[in-house]
């Protein structure tokens, strides 16, 4: 499902953040990502997702690396069967709940799940304006309208933390189940280290190296 190989990144003029990462997730497989703030998980993070292309190594996606692939196949993978949670949620400020969702919808040609809306609690705020929204009412919109295109694979970073305690624990039992019932597959970064035990791996970074500390 998602095969890492030789990853090396670093910025310029500073020391890599990880060199010759290597990292395999199956379906069905949840793994999350921890480490200090500045380590570089999130850079890790979007370059397993595709989002950003690494210095060295090559990332592949059922079976195809991403960056061997046509610009429109790595477009419509991110549309469809990719996707990501970012930290800072990257709606559309200017539309409404509703239309943000459908622009997802739109693009992965999947129906917008109300059952779902219900159970993030926002199904009452469809025709809000994003900029009228609470961050965590924001953080719930950007994880149910990745939700939205029924991808593959779930990539997310610190998804908790707008949420308080109990919207939270009911965001992350909607994921897991979602993975378990799709035969998807998530790679979490977080802070979080009882969320980090509830995947199936855990894996640390730091100082560039990149460790497995727990495996199910």
């Amino acid at each position: 499902m998602l095969v890492a190989k030789n990853l090396s990144h670093s910025f310029s003029g500073t020391p890599p953040l990880f060199s010759n990462l290597n990292l395999e997730l199956k379906p069905s497989q949840t793994l999350a990502i921890i480490g200090v703030s500045g380590s570089g998980k999130s850079t890790l993070l979007h370059i397993l997702s595709g989002t950003t292309e690494p210095n060295s190594g090559t990332v592949s996606h059922f079976g195809k690396e991403f960056w061997g692939r046509k610009q429109k196949e790595r477009e419509s993978l991110l549309r469809k069967d990719i996707g990501v949670i970012f930290q800072f949620h990257y709606l559309f400020k200017g539309f409404t709940t509703l239309e943000n969702l459908e622009v997802a919808s739109i693009l992965s040609g999947e129906k917008i799940d109300m059952e779902l809306l219900d159970k993030f609690g926002i199904s009452n705020l469809l025709n809000h304006k994003i900029t009228t929204l609470s961050g965590g009412e924001q953080q719930r919109v950007s994880i149910a309208r990745v939700l939205t295109k029924k991808p593959k694979i779930i990539f997310a970073d610190e998804l908790t933390g707008n949420l308080d305690k109990n919207t939270a624990k009911s965001v992350m039992e909607t994921l897991f189940e979602y993975v378990e019932k799709n035969s998807a597959g998530m790679v979490i970064v977080t802070h979080d280290e009882e969320l980090a035990n509830r995947c199936d791996r855990v894996f640390r970074l730091s100082d560039g190296n990149f460790l497995e500390i727990f495996k199910r």
